[in-house]
């Protein structure tokens, strides 16, 4: 008599498993594989201030989402149509950071606008990674998502999805940020 488990466990592993597939789900489908067709062309993204949300399209189709922390009262997020003017993988902020001397950092979290530089120190930006500016002072990228609002503008995604989203743009494509 042959066993039956395995043609069992085949029969049934795919529905034992779609409820973890779906719960670690924040993209639809693949963008890898988007990108051998149709390159970037068609890509659209969206931020949804009220939200805390983005949303990535090709021609008009969802094909990745994700939570986004934007501009805190104050530093508000800049709503309205716009285009990604620059792409930097590394970027480093030019107002906020730390100073820096000898490698280890002397004042945290600074403003340079609002904190002058200790002697024989230099100012290292924060780290932005997968930047993609829409507006002079503002991007997305990579960074802190405590669950609500708490940049100076920017609009942060986790370091996946900003990878994803910076992968699967390039410089001219539609950013539309509404309230």
């Amino acid at each position: 008599m042959k066993s039956t488990v395995p043609s069992l466990f085949r029969r049934w592993l795919p529905l034992l498993m779609s409820p973890v597939f779906f719960a670690s789900c924040t993209h639809i489908p693949e963008l890898g594989a988007m990108m051998d067709h149709g390159g970037t062309r068609g890509r659209k993204i969206v931020v949804d201030l009220s939200e805390q949300r983005a949303w990535l399209y090709h021609r008009g189709e969802m094909v990745a989402t994700s939570p986004v922390s934007t501009g805190r009262e104050g530093k508000t997020t800049p709503s309205g149509q716009f285009r990604v003017i620059q792409k930097d993988r590394d970027h480093r902020s030019s107002l906020y950071g730390d100073y820096v001397r000898d490698g280890k950092v002397v004042v945290k979290n600074i403003d340079v606008r609002k904190a002058p530089r200790p002697a024989g120190c230099r100012f290292l930006g924060a780290p932005m990674p997968y930047f993609l500016r829409f507006s002079d002072a503002c991007g997305l990228h990579a960074g802190h998502l405590p669950g609500y609002p708490a940049s100076s503008g920017c609009v942060r995604l986790p370091q996946r999805q900003a990878k994803r989203f910076y992968d699967a743009v390039q410089v001219g494509t539609p950013v539309m940020v509404k309230r």
